[in-house]
This record gives C-alpha cells, structure tokens and sequence, in this order.
C-alpha cells in the first residue's frame, strides 16, 4: 500500500479509504495487501475503474472474484477487461459488467 500511495501522491490512508469505498480494489496475498499495478496510472487509479468494481459487487462478485474476471483473457475484447479498461473500450467492460448482475 505505501507503493501505491507515493505513486498516487496521497497518504496511506486515503488508499485504504479507497479501498473501502470499493473505488479500488486490494486482495489480500500472505497477510499483505495488494493493488494490481494495472489499476494506477500516472493520473491516478484507471478513470473506469470505480464504476466497473461497483457494477461487480452490485452483481454479488467478491474482491477475489471481480479481480479474477477483469483478469479472464476474452477474445472478443481482446485480452483481459483489465486491459481494455486502459485502453479505448472501458465502455465494453463496463456493459460486461453490468449484463452480469441480470
């Protein structure tokens, strides 16, 4: 948390506040928390981030479960969500997403 906090340029805690808000997300790996460097940019946490997580949990994913699907390779993006959400289809993601909670 304290590498994603300087790259992001703000406190520790206000990562783990983000963390909370579900506007990012964290896993738990041997009892430390961890953010995917894939979520940050040098602006700060990828723009469609937050709402694609929100879109997840509505659906009943947990962290562990959201994380593993914006990291299943799909095809038909190509590539993982994680990865179309830094590129230009975060708009496909996030209607991915939300066809899940139906």
């Amino acid at each position: 948390m304290p590498d994603v906090a300087e790259r992001l340029g703000i406190p520790v805690n206000r990562v783990h506040q983000l963390v909370r808000d579900q506007s990012l997300i964290a896993v738990r790996e041997n009892g430390v928390l961890r953010v995917p460097a894939d979520f940050i940019t040098d602006e700060g946490v990828v723009k469609h981030l937050p709402g694609v997580l929100r879109l997840l949990y509505d659906a009943r994913y947990n962290e562990a479960e959201a994380l593993r699907w914006l990291y299943t390779p799909d095809e038909s993006l190509p590539g993982t969500p994680a990865a179309a959400l830094r590129g230009n289809r975060a708009t496909e993601v996030k209607r991915r997403a939300q066809a899940l909670g139906f």
